[in-house]
């Protein structure tokens, strides 16, 4: 009993500051808030004495809602101003959603009063479609007004903007899909990239193929795009240049380490004799034997093969319309081949397992100069990428 008791007392409660709530969000002018939250809870049980009071202030709150919305949309029609015509559109289509979320519910009885909520839904339609076309002249005439007169590419992207969002409202409407086409070709940064070489090594065609493919970089926005081959005509706005300005490459190496290692180790037995010179036996009658032990030796060679490549670098970013360097970035990358291998001369028993197992490897060939730049390249390429994604052209 004491259990089912505080269930009941808490689900009260829950319940009570629920309406709270709700009555709070309408006293504060919240209504969309405290619509929200009362149409929840009718939409779960709208029959549940419990839930009378989010009839009320649902009620309430709708007709407090609508009355403020039609003021501001007869306000921003007396001012005339095309600028509010959609915000005259957002409005009279979230009345009429709001509408359409309520009527489901109908009706919903107050039962102390022995009636149902009053809510005076309007016809919107009319107006929305009025609404929805002086809004589609006016953002159509804005965004060519916009791409005719543009001076800089962000002009052209708040005319690509009207022409979307006047599609989205607005699908079909006139040669607008074609006009925000051309707005956004206009608004796009186009990025020349560029590869020079300072150094006297070679850089390896696959290493090259490898840094100038963007496709695998994941880095064109919407509004920029990089091309590693540059198309004849077009106009590029920016350079990005990837400057190699250091590449070395070490000598092979090949250096020795030698350990002497030394252990006793058994090596047979003997029989123990009895005093008789005989061989001893023990309760079982066999015979008892002992180990013998011998220190061996062993001279272990350890050789370790080395090879490493550097590469330093520059990527800079340069506006073509003023030839002056916007940005610069250094960038570097190294890689270390190694391999290790060992022979031994004397007893193999000397050494611990793991310098045995390393007598099982043996020399390779050393990496080209050119797998080496290549193979330094790859971290490169990383670096490459990180630097474009942070750099912003405007």
């Amino acid at each position: 009993m004491k259990k089912l008791l505080l269930f009941v007392i808490s689900i009260t409660l829950i319940a009570c500051s629920g309406v709270k709530k709700t009555q709070e969000a309408l006293n504060s002018g919240q209504y969309n808030l405290a619509m929200n939250k009362a149409i929840k809870n009718l939409r779960d049980n709208k029959t549940k004495k419990g839930h009378q009071k989010y009839v009320l202030l649902l009620e309430e709150a709708f007709e407090k809602h609508q009355q403020r919305e039609l003021d501001k949309i007869n306000f921003w029609r007396q001012d005339g101003n095309p600028a509010h015509l959609e915000k005259i559109y957002n409005s009279y289509t979230s009345l009429r959603n709001l509408q359409n979320q309520i009527k489901p519910l109908l009706p919903l009885p107050v039962y102390e009063q022995d009636r149902n909520a009053k809510f005076k839904f309007k016809d919107f339609d009319s107006a929305i479609v009025s609404t929805k076309e002086d809004l589609s002249n006016y953002l159509y005439n804005n965004a060519i007004a916009l791409s005719k007169n543009a001076i800089n590419k962000q002009e052209f992207r708040e005319a690509y903007a009207d022409f979307d969002y006047l599609l989205k409202i607005n699908p079909g409407y006139k040669d607008a899909a074609i006009k925000m086409e051309e707005a956004r070709v206009k608004g796009q940064d186009y990025i020349r990239v560029a590869l020079y070489n300072a150094t006297e090594q070679i850089i390896p065609e696959r290493l090259e193929d490898a840094l100038l493919d963007f496709n695998t970089y994941g880095i064109n926005d919407f509004w920029t795009q990089y091309h590693a081959n540059p198309i004849q005509n077009l106009h590029y706005d920016y350079e990005m240049a990837l400057d190699f300005t250091n590449i070395f490459v070490s000598p092979e190496q090949v250096t020795e380490k030698q350990l002497v290692k030394e252990k006793v180790v058994k090596d047979g037995f003997d029989y123990v004799l009895d005093k008789n010179g005989n061989v001893a036996k023990d309760s079982l009658g066999n015979d008892i034997k002992v180990n013998k032990f011998k220190t061996v030796r062993c001279e272990f060679y350890r050789f370790t093969q080395t090879k490493s490549a550097e590469i330093g670098a520059k990527v800079s970013f340069t506006d073509l319309k003023s030839n002056q360097v916007i940005n610069s970035y250094p960038l570097s990358s190294g890689f270390v081949f190694e391999h290790v291998y060992a022979n031994h001369r004397g007893d193999k028993r000397a050494l611990e397992e793991d310098l045995i197992q390393l007598l099982a490897v043996k020399s390779v060939p050393f990496p080209s100069n050119e797998q080496m730049v290549y193979d330094a390249g790859e971290d490169l390429k990383q670096g490459l990428k990180e630097i474009v994604k942070k750099h912003r052209f405007n």
